[in-house]
C-alpha cells in the first residue's frame, strides 16, 4: 500500500486536511508510490501565517548567524547526497547521476547564499554635503513564496529559498505535487541546521495552493519556474495583487554547429544535452542547428547510432544514460509529438517510440529520437516538447543561423560549436537569448552568477540566484543623514541640492 505524504508547516511535518489527494508515481515501473495531500486555501493560509509570524525576528537575526544556519545545511546536504539523489530518482525518474548532479549545483547556491554578511553590505558616502552623510542598505522584503517544477525537485527550489532566506526573509515553498518527498527533506534537514520554525515551509498542491499564493495579501514576493503558460499567468496575477515576481517560462534552446566546429565534440555534447534527463529540462539542446549540407550530413551520421544505441532503463541501472519520462500522461504528449512531427513531413531518423525495458512494462519509457530536416514553421520546432526528441534545421550560413535563434518566442539558453573567435564573439554579442554557451551545450550559470533567459523565457526583470538574487529578495533604502551642530540657518524652502 502506498504511504501517505505531508506538507513542512512551522517546523513541522503536517497531514493534509482539505480531503484531496494526488497520486506520485515511481516512472520506472508505472506504480503508486505514495499520495500527496494537495493543499486547500486554509492550508495554504496556515503556511503564510507561520512564515509571517517568524519574519520579524529573523529579519532582526544578524547575517552573520543566519550564514551560520545555513553553512550548517550545506554540511547536511553533503552528508545527505546519496539519500536525496535516490529520492530525486524515485519520483522523477532520472538516473542517479544526474539526480547528483542537479542536487550538487543546487548547494552550490546554498554556498553562495552563506556569504549573506558580504552580499547585504550597503554603501556609504561621507560628506555629500556640508555635514551631510548618505549611506544604503538592503533590507528584506518579508513573505516569499516559491512555485516550483517538477523536473528539479531540489536544484530549482534552491535556487530560491536559500537566497530569500539568507537575506532575511521567510518562505513557503509549493513544490511539485508530482515530486513531493525531495522538499519535504531538505525542510528537515534545514531545521536541523537549527532553521527557527516559520522560517521555511513546504506545501503540496495543485493550482488552489498556487492562486491562494499569488493573491495573498502576506506573500510579498514570488518566483516561479515553469511552462510559459503558467508563468505568465503567475506574473500578471502576482504583480496584479502588488507582489515582486520573476516568473522563468518555456525554452527552445538551439545549439548551432559550424563548419570548423569538433564534429566529434559537438555529437557528444548534443547527446547530453538533449537526452540528458529525458529532455525534461528548461536548458536541454532541443534544436541542433547545422550550418551547410555538408556538416548536417555529417553530423547525423554522427548522432544516430548512438541515439539509437542509447542505454535507457531505471535509476537502479547502473549502465543506464536515461530513465523514464515522469508520468505516463507526458509520455503520450512527448510521443504524440513524435507523430506529429511525422505528419509536418520531417524525416524521422530515429525512432524511441517501440522501446522496451526489460521487466518495466508499465514504466514511462521513450527512447531517444531524432529528426533531420525540419523547418522552421513546424510545430515540433516551434512548440517546447520537454522530452527526448532532438530535431535537426539545415541552414546555409550563419547569418540564416543566427537570424533563426534570434526570431524564435523564446530565448532561454543557446550554444554555438565553432574553432572561430570571430563568429563566436559575434554570436554571443548578437543572439537574443539569456544565457549563451561557446562550445558549451548546457550554459547553466554558477550560483554566483544568475540564471534567467529573455523574451518568453522571462516574465519580470530579475534573474534567480546571484547577485540578481540578492535584488529581488531585499529592498534598497537610502538614508541621507545630517547631525546637528549648533548653528541654525533658518527654514529652507527650495529643493535641497549639494551646492
Amino acid at each position: 500500500m502506498s504511504k501517505t505524504l505531508s506538507h513542512y508547516i512551522n517546523g513541522t511535518l503536517v497531514a493534509g486536511t482539505s480531503g484531496r489527494f494526488g497520486d506520485v508515481f515511481n516512472p520506472a515501473t508505472g506504480e503508486v508510490a505514495a499520495r500527496v495531500p494537495l493543499a486547500s486555501a486554509t492550508e495554504t493560509e496556515a503556511a503564510v501565517q507561520a512564515a509571517a509570524a517568524a519574519f520579524p525576528a529573523w529579519r532582526d537575526t544578524p547575517p552573520l548567524r543566519r550564514a551560520a544556519i545555513l553553512f550548517r545545511f550545506k554540511e547536511l546536504l553533503d552528508g545527505h547526497t546519496d539519500e536525496i539523489a535516490e529520492l530525486i530518482a524515485a519520483e522523477h525518474g532520472k538516473v542517479i547521476s544526474d539526480a547528483r548532479g542537479s542536487l550538487m549545483r543546487g548547494i552550490e547556491v546554498v554556498e553562495f547564499a552563506c556569504g549573506a554578511p558580504h552580499l547585504l553590505k550597503g554603501t556609504f558616502s561621507e560628506n555629500v554635503g556640508t555635514n551631510v552623510d548618505s549611506h544604503s542598505v538592503r533590507q528584506p522584503v518579508g513573505v516569499c513564496a516559491g512555485i516550483t517544477p517538477f523536473n528539479f525537485p531540489a536544484m530549482v527550489p534552491m535556487w530560491m529559498f536559500p537566497m530569500a532566506i539568507a537575506c532575511g526573509n521567510t518562505f513557503v515553498l509549493k513544490t511539485s505535487e508530482r515530486v513531493p518527498s525531495t522538499a519535504l527533506r531538505l525542510a528537515q534537514l534545514f531545521s536541523e541546521a537549527g532553521l527557527p520554525p516559520g522560517v521555511f515551509n513546504v506545501l503540496n498542491g495543485d493550482h488552489q495552493a498556487v492562486d491562494a499564493l499569488l493573491t495573498h495579501p502576506d506573500v510579498a514576493a514570488v518566483s516561479f519556474v515553469g511552462s510559459t503558460a503558467v508563468a505568465e499567468h503567475v506574473y500578471r496575477t502576482g504583480t496584479e495583487h502588488g507582489k515582486r515576481v520573476q516568473a522563468l517560462g518555456g525554452a527552445k534552446n538551439h545549439m548551432v554547429v559550424m563548419p570548423d566546429a569538433d564534429l566529434e565534440q559537438a555529437t557528444d555534447a548534443l547527446m547530453g544535452a538533449a537526452y540528458g534527463s529525458a529532455g525534461e529540462r528548461c536548458m536541454a539542446i532541443s534544436v541542433a542547428v547545422a550550418v551547410g549540407e555538408d556538416t548536417a550530413d555529417a553530423l547525423i551520421e554522427r548522432l544516430a547510432p548512438r541515439v539509437a544505441a542509447l542505454k535507457v532503463g531505471p535509476a537502479s541501472d547502473p549502465q543506464a544514460e536515461m530513465g523514464p519520462l515522469i508520468t505516463r500522461t507526458h509520455n503520450e504528449r512527448v510521443r504524440g509529438y513524435v507523430d506529429l512531427g511525422v505528419s509536418e513531413g520531417a524525416k524521422l531518423v530515429v525512432d524511441g517510440r517501440g522501446i522496451e525495458v526489460p521487466g518495466h512494462p508499465e514504466g514511462f519509457y521513450l527512447g531517444g529520437c531524432l529528426f533531420d530536416e525540419v523547418t522552421a514553421n513546424m510545430r515540433i520546432y516551434r512548440e517546447e516538447i520537454f522530452g527526448p526528441v532532438l530535431v535537426v534545421v539545415r541552414v546555409p550560413d550563419f547569418d540564416s543561423a543566427l537570424a533563426l535563434v534570434n526570431a524564435h518566442e523564446y530565448g532561454n539558453g543557446t550554444a554555438i560549436f565553432t574553432r572561430d573567435g570571430d563568429t563566436a564573439r559575434t554570436f554571443a554579442s548578437r543572439v537574443q537569448v539569456g544565457m549563451v554557451g561557446v562550445n558549451v551545450p548546457i550554459p547553466v550559470p554558477m550560483a554566483f552568477h544568475s540564471f534567467g533567459g529573455w523574451k518568453r523565457s522571462l516574465f519580470g526583470d530579475v534573474h534567480m540566484h546571484g547577485m540578481e538574487g540578492v535584488h529581488f529578495y531585499t529592498k534598497l533604502k537610502t538614508v541621507t543623514s545630517r547631525w546637528p551642530t549648533g548653528i541654525r540657518a533658518g527654514a529652507d524652502f527650495h529643493m535641497p541640492t549639494m551646492k
